[in-house]
């Protein structure tokens, strides 16, 4: 049974077109940081820029009979797929011409960047280009919404805005159609970032590191402008804003949505929100009693842990000598995640919780008298057993993808727990190291590393169906 046809194909490309001339559009916006400091690197922007812009437009033209077909999940899921990956390469593009990176590194410290996993493998971030520190934060901040979101918000809505809102992992609705939660969505993430903005820079951080690093912590993306992190402000007031930022970046954008018209209630009363904030007190305290940790350092690095942002204000060295057990907690906390509809990777609290419950049902079920009828039910909701089941089967597969690359990490040569921390931050989009795994790394290795945070940002599937689909074009 041929699954993928002909006409699928033509159907995907000429949907990838339309988003190909949106990543094109999005190349050019740090032209403005570029002219502002003078550094004449217009044209290595404008150059990949117009390439994508241009190959679009062409792909868009050529098959402009196959824009009223229908796109169904499986087109959605391949389309945002490929247009990941353009994204990566014409970033990376630009990473290469201005800053003289390797093909290679340069598509890895973009696939990082939009992917909000936040591992850079520039040894010196200060001494970048202010565009090139401004087009890193906005790539994360692009990323951390979703990059076909954002262009289809804007170039394509209709019909077609529904399956690929699906197609990136989010389910969350704010407004009956996708059209309008798209239209919602953004405005809450605006507003969060300019307030982000506004609260740093009278913090005292200066105004374009405020941007910077509000694009990467709302985002929970995690890169900085500088080397040191958010550790070299060396203030607690900037500190507890990251925190803050951090957990509204981690909170389901359906929960921000309701927040004015229920007074807070919908914050307040949302289970994923409850266990988040449970997680982060409960590991803070036992991290608390059990080692000689800053606590300033310990809330820090759980919110960043927990929130996927993988930002710090410790070098990974300084965390890399803490007690096994806290390097332990941090690790669970990277793979479980925040809120569904946010911008957080890893595994994300619902689905933990969902297939805990199952368990629970399924253990309820054995000790139960005979005939008796036990329900799923999740905050007072029902939730259908097949719900539980994906659960699971989506854990087995996240972990599976850990196992094979820990074990190609390993067989490089690398310390085999730095091995296992770095690859959970990777597959989870997280960002936090112990050590210099990120500065040491083999080519073939960046490869493989940016396959775990492609299909991490995805949720994995995506990626499956787009590679099952190459290997039926193969095999014809």
């Amino acid at each position: 049974m041929r699954y993928i046809t002909k006409q699928d194909l033509l159907i995907i490309a000429r949907n990838t077109g339309v988003l190909m001339i949106g990543i094109g559009i999005m190349c050019l916006v740090p032209l403005i940081i570029d002219f502002i400091y003078l550094e004449l690197n217009a044209l290595y922007y404008i150059l990949p820029s117009f390439i994508s812009i241009l190959v679009g437009l062409f792909i868009m033209k050529a098959l402009d009979e196959y824009n009223s077909h229908k796109i169904r999940l499986k087109h959605g899921m391949i389309i945002s797929s490929l247009s990941w990956l353009w994204a990566c390469i014409i970033c990376g593009s630009i990473l290469c011409l201005i800053t003289h990176l390797s093909p290679v590194d340069g598509a890895f410290e973009s696939m990082s960047a939009l992917t909000g996993s936040g591992i850079t493998i520039y040894p010196d971030v200060e001494i970048l280009p202010h565009s090139i520190l401004f087009f890193r934060g906005f790539q994360q901040w692009i990323g951390g919404l979703g990059v076909v979101v954002l262009i289809v918000s804007f170039l394509k809505p209709g019909g077609i805005s529904s399956t690929l809102y699906h197609s990136e992992a989010r389910e969350d609705r704010l407004k009956p159609s996708t059209k309008a939660t798209l239209k919602n969505t953004i405005i809450i993430y605006l507003i969060y970032t300019i307030l982000g903005i506004i609260l740093y820079t009278l913090a005292g951080m200066p105004f374009f590191d405020s941007v910077c690093n509000t694009f990467s912590i709302i985002s929970t993306g995690g890169m900085s402008v500088k080397n040191a992190n958010m550790g070299f402000y060396q203030n607690n007031l900037i500190y507890t804003i990251t925190i803050i930022i951090m957990i509204l970046g981690a909170t389901s954008f359906l929960v921000h949505y309701k927040i004015i018209k229920t007074r807070g209630k919908s914050l307040i009363h949302d289970l994923q929100f409850q266990v988040m904030i449970s997680l982060i007190a409960i590991s803070c305290l036992i991290i608390y009693f059990s080692s000689n940790i800053m606590p300033m350092d310990i809330i820090f690095v759980i919110v960043s842990a927990i929130t996927t942002t993988g930002a710090s204000i410790q070098s990974s060295v300084v965390m890399g000598g803490w007690p096994p057990f806290v390097i332990f907690i941090i690790m669970t906390l990277m793979t479980i995640g925040g809120s569904n509809g946010s911008t957080v990777g890893a595994l994300k609290l619902m689905r933990v919780i969902t297939f805990i419950k199952g368990i629970y049902v399924n253990l309820h079920e054995v000790i139960s008298p005979e005939h008796t009828v036990t329900t799923l039910q999740i905050s007072g909701k029902k939730i259908p057993e097949k719900v539980a089941e994906q659960s699971g089967n989506y854990i087995a597969l996240y972990f599976i993808c850990i196992l094979i690359t820990w074990s190609l990490l390993c067989l490089y040569g690398h310390d085999p727990f730095n091995s296992l921390f770095f690859t959970m931050s990777l597959q989870g989009n997280v960002g936090l190291e112990i050590g210099q795994i990120s500065q040491t790394l083999e080519a073939p290795l960046k490869v493989v590393a940016m396959l775990n945070m492609w299909s991490g940002r995805l949720e994995i599937y995506p990626l499956l169906i787009t590679l099952r689909a190459f290997f039926e074009i193969f095999k014809r």
